[in-house]
Formats: structure tokens, sequence, C-alpha cells
């Protein structure tokens, strides 16, 4: 492969029929079902997916037999595949989605959700990172092959619709459409992350979540806190309280022994490897507010709590005013909804099982409580790599970034990586992606940072090529 004539490749691809499109996908605000539920008549998933479907067509028409379709059935999401075949034995499954988050508050001056912004290489608004990208940086890979005449085998790309929900539909689909998949020997995930936009990241793991809502109610109605409090207990102490069985307040350490594992040797030894390749970043990169500290004292630590220790977040609550709107009324009811990232490994039917469990048990005053659970999704660990990938994927990166790639597992879920391995048990996992420090997935600003997405894009290609070799 004429590594500088790839690179020519891509970045003219980007830049002239990639740019442009992600521009005018993050125009449209295509939320997932799960934060839209109208989206089956408001029209923003049928334009996305023509977007993506036309500039699909026109591209793959350059490369023979290869095929496009939206697959539709009724009360699902669609789903684009598109098959190309190949010269080389082996399938190679390639994986994105193009629904988003919601709108989030706090944008920066002149960025919004909707709003793309091109501004020092980076594309801003929401989706273009997460995961917009994915299916323009496979296509592009496969045509930076034909471009060069080299030989890939048969690929399979797969653009979902429902990730941010949970992909709800996406295990039917890979069951309605086994027979076209085949039996892949190789996945590429372009959902992930990268510890930095100096070399290529793989990501080895990925943590499970489980979510609910905590309910503590104390009255049938708000009283006046002058005549109630001292008498009625606050539901917001109960709340508080009851969060204490399963997470230790002072440091944030999770209590319960079902959200343990034992951390396997090679992810430890990454951990290091990846603290001392991001330095500082690791935690420079978020936007900590006035003197905040990170919660670990050391680098690997931070690592290790991000991708495989139990974590506990409180992402919304409900049952209280805006403060401007607040009068003395003692509050009838809490509601906290609780999003707890789980180890890799971790038995998620089983963590769900001991926090309703601890959390319902013996309520402080007899008050009304209850922990409604949603379903717990595991998370992933990868197989180890053979010899012919590890050694692709130093290549890849040592000719594209000039440096060695790198690996590190990501604290979030991708939802279908669990039901994937435990259905392909032999096949070989890529799973990478762009979302690097202050990309901001599902926040405000979030960015995609395009000469990263370019050579993530020849990255790929290359270990297509070296996959056809082996």
């Amino acid at each position: 492969m004429d590594n500088a004539s790839l690179t020519r490749f891509v970045d003219g691809i980007w830049d002239k029929d990639i740019v442009p499109v992600l521009t005018d996908y993050i125009r449209i605000p295509n939320k997932s079902p799960m934060f839209d539920p109208d989206w089956e008549t408001d029209g923003y998933m049928d334009k996305t997916v023509a977007m993506f479907e036309t500039w699909a067509r026109a591209k793959i028409a350059k490369l023979p037999d290869a095929t496009v379709e939206v697959v539709r059935v009724k009360g699902r999401t669609p789903l684009i595949l598109i098959e190309v075949p190949g010269k080389a034995d082996g399938t190679v499954l390639l994986y994105g989605h193009l629904d988003k988050q919601p709108e989030m508050t706090g944008w920066s001056e002149g960025l919004g959700p909707w709003t793309p912004v091109l501004r020092d290489d980076k594309l801003y608004g929401r989706g273009g990172a997460d995961d917009g990208y994915a299916m323009f940086a496979a296509v592009s890979a496969l045509l930076a092959l034909r471009e060069q005449n080299i030989a890939h085998a048969r690929a399979v790309i797969m653009i979902e619709a429902g990730e941010e929900s949970g992909s709800p539909d996406l295990p039917f689909y890979v069951e309605h459409l086994a027979a076209r998949i085949g039996t892949p020997d190789l996945i590429v995930c372009l959902d992930s992350g990268c510890g930095n936009y100096d070399q290529l990241w793989l990501t080895t793991s990925l943590r499970g979540i489980v979510a609910g809502k905590l309910s503590v109610r104390v009255l049938k109605e708000g009283v006046h806190s002058g005549d109630a409090s001292g008498v009625v207990p606050s539901s917001f102490r109960i709340l508080r309280s009851l969060l204490s069985r399963i997470e230790d307040e002072t440091s944030g350490t999770m209590k319960l022994k079902e959200l343990f594992v034992s951390v396997p040797d090679d992810r430890v030894e990454q951990a290091h490897a990846a603290a001392a390749i991001m330095g500082d970043e690791i935690f420079t990169r978020l936007p900590f507010a006035g003197h905040t500290k990170p919660m670990a004292s050391t680098r690997v630590e931070m690592v290790l709590n991000r991708t495989w220790k139990p974590q506990l977040a409180v992402i919304a609550m409900d049952g209280y005013p805006l403060p401007q709107n607040a009068g003395n009324v003692l509050l009838p009811y809490s509601i906290a909804k609780l999003s707890l990232r789980t180890p890799p490994t971790c038995d998620a039917p089983a963590a769900v099982e001991a926090l309703k469990r601890v959390l319902e048990a013996d309520p402080p005053y007899g008050a009304e409580v209850t922990f409604d659970a949603e379903a717990g999704q595991s998370g992933w660990n990868a197989p180890a790599l053979t010899p012919w990938l590890e050694t692709s994927l130093t290549a890849a990166s040592n000719a594209h970034f000039g440096k060695p790639v790198a690996y590190m597992g990501e604290g979030g879920s991708i939802p279908f990586m669990a039901m994937l391995g435990e259905k392909f048990p032999k096949t070989q996992f890529v799973v990478t992606g762009v979302l690097g420090p202050g990309s901001n997935a599902h926040g405000p600003n979030e960015f995609l940072h395009i000469p990263f997405a370019k050579k993530l894009s020849a990255c790929i290609a290359q270990v297509l090529k070296d996959h056809a070799r082996n």
C-alpha cells in the first residue's frame, strides 16, 4: 500500500464529500427514540436515513456489485445495510449509528446542538463524533483500497438508528439479517473513544450500566415547611441516606460486592501504559469547575476507576421546583434517576437485583420507597488479539500518526458489543473511535476532530488490507 497516496485520497474525500454532508447532518435534530417519542412521525429519522443512503449509493457505485439497502420493519427503527463483495476470504462487519443524544444545555456562545460550526479543524454540533462519522469513515476506507486496487474481504456495514436508546432493535436485526451478515471473523466498531489525538487507540473493554429511578414519598401533597418540618421527615434526607447504603459519600467508592470484579492483569498493565501516555490529560481534559480535584490521587487509579470500577451518577431529579419558583414548602417526594456504571465483566442482572434489595429494604420512617430499575446491560471485555491484528494496528498507527497504537478500556457502554461477543465468540474486534479530549459526546460543545477522523479512516483501510492477507 502506498501510504502517501492513501493519505491524499482519504484527506480529499473527507474535505470534498464527507465534511459537507456531516455539516448538514448536524442540523437535523434526529434524537434517539428514547428522547423523541414522536420519531416515527416528525420526519427527522427518515430525513437522516435518506441523507446517508443517498451519499452511500453515490459512493458505493464505484465498488462492483456493492449494494445499499434501508431495512425497515414496522415498529422498529430503520437500519442501513451496505454489502461490499470482496476478493479475499472472510467477512468484516463494520458498525456505527446515526441517532443522537438530546440537546443538553451549556453550549458556548455561537455553538449549539443543531448549529454546525467548523472551527480549528473541529466540526462542532450534536452527533458528528457520536456517531455520524462512522459510515463515512468505513466507506472511505473501502474506497481507498479500491483506489489502489488492493484486495479486501467481503464487508458488511451496519448503521443503526437506536444506539443512544440502548440498541433495542439491533439484536432483532442481527437475527433478521443473519444469513446476509454471515459469520464475521473481524468486527470493526467505530463508536468509541481515544485517549488523545496523537495515535490510534484500541478500546479493550466497555463498562456495563444499571439505571433506574429511586423514589421516596413522605406526603400526599406538599405542606408549609413551618408547619411540617420537624414532624415530617425530609424526602431528600431519606433519599440521601439510601444512596449512602450503596456508595461512600466521602470517597465515591461503591459498597455492594455484587458490583465488583477482579481486574485482569493485562488490563492493569494497559492502564499503567495508558496513564503514562496521557499524563495529566487524563483529568485536565475534563472541564473541572473552580478548584475541584479528581477523585483519585494517581493517574493509574483514574484510568481504572473509569474503566473497571463501579461508579454512581445521579443524572436527574424530580420533585423540586427551580430555585426562583421555590416556596417554603416541605416537598412530598424526591425522585432521583440513578446511572451506575458497572465493570466490564460484572453480572448486570445480579447488580440490578442487589441494588433493588438494598435500596428498598427497611425504609427510614416507613416512607414509601421504590427503585424502578431498567434492565441492566452487561459490559464487554475484548478477546485477546491475534498476532496479525496486533501487528496491523501497530503498523497502521505508526504509518498515519507516527506513534504506536495504545490500549485502554472505555468507561461508557456500547450495548450491542456484549451481544456480538457472545454470538461470535471466535471473532476478532477492533473497537475504536474519535471521542477524545474535549469532544464531549452527550454534553455541550461536542465536536468531531477532523484530522484525527481522517487518520482513523486510513488506519481502518490498512487493517482491512492486512485482514485480507491473513
